[in-house]
């Protein structure tokens, strides 16, 4: 089905070396594939896979016209009178091939063993771990923003404190014989102020980073770049790794995923434009289940994504059972004793070492997850604290304005 999905299409021509002729009709790029369809006729004139490319090169036909070629399996292919411009295409579909080569290179390692539904279980379970991972690090940074604004309410309540003092000292008269002590106490009985905690954002840790194509006000100008998701929010760098904008997580307003493979993000302003950025990548889908998961009442799947977050969500829904039944059935019978001749061979496909290894991964699973429980409870106490400092704060605020308001 990812086959089928097409990532972007551009009009431009076609030299067809046949006929020895330019024919008009799209470029169209396809998760592992590129095409050119025909305008007049409809005929599919192109269709190699990206894997199956050497090189992809800016060049220029007759001298004149500039034009992209396109080498694959010792043959050139040439594009011409691309739109929005040569750039643009270029970048895209030098980093989709680049990221195919990447892809390929990886898998290529494993692919001369014999998959088993042990490894294959086993990967759902990485994976499973992995999401857990980056929960537990979202969970951990919004704990250190909790435990900052405790610090800051109990500064505001140590102030408040002070300014009691000081407003007893304004109340009474002249020829009380404290007042002078009263004003000195809270100098001298000042605590020292707890040194400024850290910058978060140096010691928060980077859920994803990625390789994208940014596209900012116009098509025209899209250009190769790079996306960090952290905790706190999300920074959009070029290609020179400099920083192009940083959007904080309350600052974001919309993210709409266009395709599985784009998305767009938002910060709304009022009297000023927008600052909006979309973002192509082959490795989108990754950083979607994130983002979701950071910005769940901010993000919005539109029509060509429906799909992708339908077949995405109901893997995830059965999850708990599946893959648990699974893990299950396949450890029993490795450890268990010997059955009908079906299970000898889910045996002969799970060996020792794999349920070994999916033993330590369950383990690993069960702390993650009691150390989030964990996490979730103690950030309940704390919002718990917070609330009832913030209402204490409030009733002291009120009770001094009425106290300075009868000094005027």
């Amino acid at each position: 089905m990812s086959e089928d999905i097409r990532i972007h299409s551009w009009p431009c021509s076609y030299y067809l070396d046949t006929s020895k002729q330019w024919i008009p009709g799209k470029l169209s790029l396809t998760p592992t594939s590129i095409r050119f369809t025909a305008d007049k006729t409809g005929e599919l004139l192109v269709d190699f896979h990206l894997s199956g490319i050497s090189e992809i090169k800016k060049e220029s036909s007759h001298l004149i016209f500039s034009s992209l070629t396109v080498l694959e399996k010792g043959t050139k292919h040439w594009f011409s009178s691309l739109h929005p411009n040569r750039n643009v295409v270029f970048n895209i579909l030098e980093h989709f091939w680049r990221e195919q080569l990447v892809s390929s290179q990886e898998g290529g390692a494993g692919a001369a063993l014999e998959s088993s539904k042990g490894k294959e279980l086993t990967g759902m379970l990485e994976g499973s771990q992995k999401r857990l991972e980056d929960t537990a690090k979202v969970l951990h940074a919004q704990g250190e923003q909790f435990d900052n604004i405790m610090r800051g309410l109990h500064k505001i309540e140590g102030d408040m404190d002070v300014a009691d003092r000081l407003l007893t000292e304004l109340e009474s008269p002249s020829w009380w014989p404290f007042s002078t002590k009263l004003w000195k106490s809270p100098v001298e009985a000042k605590p020292k102020e707890t040194p400024a905690a850290p910058d978060a954002r140096s010691q928060e840790g980077i859920l994803l980073r990625i390789p994208v194509i940014i596209t900012h006000r116009t098509d025209s100008s899209a250009k190769p770049g790079k996306l960090t998701v952290l905790p706190s929010g999300l920074e959009i760098q070029d290609c020179n790794s400099q920083l192009l904008h940083r959007f904080e997580a309350r600052d974001v307003d919309d993210i709409w995923v266009h395709t599985p493979y784009e998305i767009s993000v938002r910060q709304r302003f009022i009297g000023k434009p927008d600052t909006s950025f979309r973002l192509l990548a082959a490795r989108m889908p990754e950083a979607i289940p994130i983002l979701e998961m950071q910005f769940s009442k901010k993000i919005q799947f539109l029509e060509d994504a429906l799909g992708f977050a339908g077949a995405r969500k109901s893997p995830q829904a059965d999850l708990g059972t599946s893959i648990w039944q699974a893990a299950t059935g396949f450890l029993g019978a490795a450890g268990g004793p010997e059955g009908p001749a079906k299970e000898q061979v889910q045996l002969q496909k799970v060996s020792q070492e794999e349920a070994k290894e999916l033993r330590q991964i369950l383990k690993k699973l069960k702390g993650l997850a009691l150390e989030t429980e964990a996490e979730l409870e103690r950030q309940d106490e704390a919002l718990d604290s917070i609330g009832s400092s913030v209402d204490r704060a409030t009733l002291t605020i009120e009770r001094q304005n009425r106290r300075m308001r009868k000094l005027t």
